[in-house]
């Protein structure tokens, strides 16, 4: 019987909701080359896929964070499935801004959150963990307690795990780099020499080279 990662991994190759281009690799906005490229919000147009992420979001929060009181999406790509999980949960919702509103109340937590709520944070996606540990301090300074996050996918970089780490953040995803790799090749996405390139990405992606420009 499969994995949980392996079954989600594969569901995100199938609607192109990660794309693995290993021989001519995607530029991210930081300007890394990377031979994987990530947009989960897709998942949201596929009925089957989307309710299969917001069901397993809400079983790990009730086996592993059943204390939590109130559930906060991080803008913008969780948005979404965290309204579908508070929903399913039957908690309130918040959800927390990359920056503050310059206009009105300027408000950089979007709902309502009661000082002293025990909230687990939702991610769509972990790559360094900054953006997502940022959104973590938000909640804090709120006058909460971040009991954990549950994302749907990781790259797995060691800097995200020591930033979680020393930010005492609790995190669980659904599926992560290693078992995409594992689902792509099972299933034909790359071949069995496109992995030492994919794995060789991950372990400093600020300065991977693809041999296409190495050469």
């Amino acid at each position: 019987m499969k994995h949980l990662d392996l079954i989600l991994a594969e569901k995100l190759l199938k609607i192109s909701a990660i794309k693995l281009q290993p021989e001519n690799p995607f530029t991210w906005a930081s300007g890394w080359n990377s031979p994987i490229y990530t947009d989960n919000r897709k998942t949201l147009s596929y009925p089957d896929v989307r309710s299969f992420i917001k069901v397993e979001l809400s079983r790990i929060i009730l086996e592993n964070f059943p204390e939590a009181d109130a559930v906060a999406g991080v803008a913008t790509g969780a948005i979404a499935q965290g309204a579908l999980v508070s929903d399913t949960l039957g908690l309130p919702y918040v959800y927390v801004r990359s920056t503050p509103k310059d206009h009105g109340l300027e408000n950089l937590i979007e709902g309502d959150l009661r000082p002293g709520s025990k909230v687990v944070v939702i991610e769509d996606l972990i790559s360094t963990g900054g953006s997502s540990l940022k959104a973590v301090q938000a909640i804090r300074n709120a006058g909460c307690e971040v009991v954990g996050m549950v994302a749907i996918f990781s790259y797995e970089f060691p800097v995200a795990t020591k930033a979680f780490k020393e930010a005492d953040v609790k995190l669980i995803t659904l599926s992560n780099y290693s078992a995409l790799i594992n689902a792509a090749l099972e299933t034909g996405f790359i071949r069995e020499s496109d992995v030492e390139t994919l794995r060789e990405w991950r372990k400093d992606p600020s300065i991977w080279t693809p041999k296409s420009i190495a050469d």
